[in-house]
C-alpha cells in the first residue's frame, strides 16, 4: 500500500499534472543544449550513431531528473 501514498502529480495554477511530463520537458531541453554544444565544440561527428545517442541520452536525462527530483 506504500505505492498509494504518494501522488504521482504536482500541482501548478490549480491543475494537476504528472511528475513524467515535467522530466520529458526538462530532459528535452538539455538533450538540445548537449547537441548544440556538440555541435559548436565539433564533437558532434564523434556522436554516431546519431539516432540512438539523442534517444538514448533524452531517456537518461529524463530518468535522473525524476530520480533526483521526485523520488523522496
Amino acid at each position: 500500500m506504500s505505492g498509494c501514498s504518494v501522488r504521482p502529480s504536482i500541482g501548478v495554477l490549480g491543475a494537476y499534472f504528472p511528475d513524467w511530463l515535467f522530466c520529458a520537458i526538462g530532459s528535452l531541453m538539455l538533450t538540445l543544449v548537449v547537441r548544440r554544444l556538440a555541435h559548436a565544440f565539433g564533437t558532434e561527428r564523434w556522436l554516431t550513431p546519431q539516432p540512438v545517442i539523442y534517444p538514448t541520452l533524452f531517456t537518461f536525462f529524463a530518468l535522473a531528473a525524476w530520480l533526483l527530483v521526485f523520488q523522496h
